[in-house]
């Protein structure tokens, strides 16, 4: 036997088992990922500041001098606000998805992963799991300040427990764009970085803050087609939020006029994209 054969590392064979095995694999990386969130309880506290701290801002900063369906009642514009504030706290998490996969990628981990009979998948499956936890155990919290500040629904329990669900699917949906920063560059720095240049014209240019129809004509049509936008509207109807005197839509836009079913749509299409895009990168990038 040469030196060559001899010194190799002998790899283990892919499984076979399907959606099954890959499940399996994706919930095993999922629990590492929040076994080392659970040890670095910073990560979830700092993470937490930031949104309470939109939530204290923007409620008493802007609340009395925003005008929402011709009234400056800072009750109503904290009813309007906290969708907003719901949907980009679960998209910014886009930032920590892809500054950890990129940290695992500097750190050689997912080249060990990649000697293992695992899934190909399972790493970014699990990371993003694992994210949704986190991003769910941050909304809970949120949603309590929120109430402390004022916030309330006027719907019953089972549509405001989908007005979360709805919003818990598009910070899943955006986790898998955050992968994808995250394998394509080289240091979670960078992650970090290009994970939020794009998300604060995304999120400011919807209707999460300021109604539509203050907004210039041009931006109103990006802003109702946005799917933030749809995903806020969806969960203001859901937690019975929508403003009298604001429409549904200034320009007609269809995601406007039937916002839960656009914001599932979006956040499905988001998921099967990305999801290709950053396993197809996964392996170029592991090869």
């Amino acid at each position: 036997m040469s030196a060559t054969t001899k010194d190799a590392p002998v790899l283990a064979p892919r499984p076979s088992g399907g959606v099954v095995q890959s499940v399996k694999d994706s919930l095993v990386v999922a629990k590492r990922n929040l076994i080392r969130m659970a040890r670095i309880p910073e990560m979830v506290i700092f993470g937490l500041i930031q949104p309470i701290m939109f939530v204290v801002l923007f409620t008493y900063v802007f609340g009395g001098s925003i005008s929402i369906g011709g009234s400056t009642d800072p009750q109503l514009y904290k009813e309007f606000l906290m969708a907003g504030i719901f949907a980009q706290t679960v998209t910014f998490a886009t930032a920590g998805a892809g500054a950890g996969i990129a940290d695992d990628m500097h750190k050689g981990l997912i080249d060990r992963f990649r000697s293992l009979p695992m899934a190909r998948g399972a790493v970014l499956t699990g990371r993003t799991l694992a994210d949704l936890v986190q991003t769910t155990l941050t909304l809970v919290v949120l949603a309590g300040v929120a109430l402390l500040v004022g916030w309330r629904t006027h719907e019953n329990l089972g549509k405001v427990i989908g007005g979360f669900l709805l919003l818990l699917l598009l910070g899943y949906a955006f986790s898998w764009i955050g992968a994808l920063i995250g394998l394509s560059v080289r240091t979670p720095e960078a992650a970090t970085s290009g994970g939020l240049i794009w998300l604060f014209p995304l999120t400011f240019i919807s209707n999460a803050f300021v109604p539509v129809n203050n907004m210039p004509t041009f931006l109103q049509h990006v802003a109702e087609w946005n799917p933030f936008s749809a995903t806020v509207a969806g969960a203001r109807e859901l937690f019975g939020n929508t403003m009298p005197g604001v429409p549904k839509s200034v320009t007609g836009a269809w995601p406007m006029e039937h916002p839960v079913l656009a914001s599932v749509l979006w956040s499905i299409l988001i998921i099967v994209v990305f999801r290709t895009l950053a396993v197809r990168k996964y392996r170029s990038a592991t090869a």
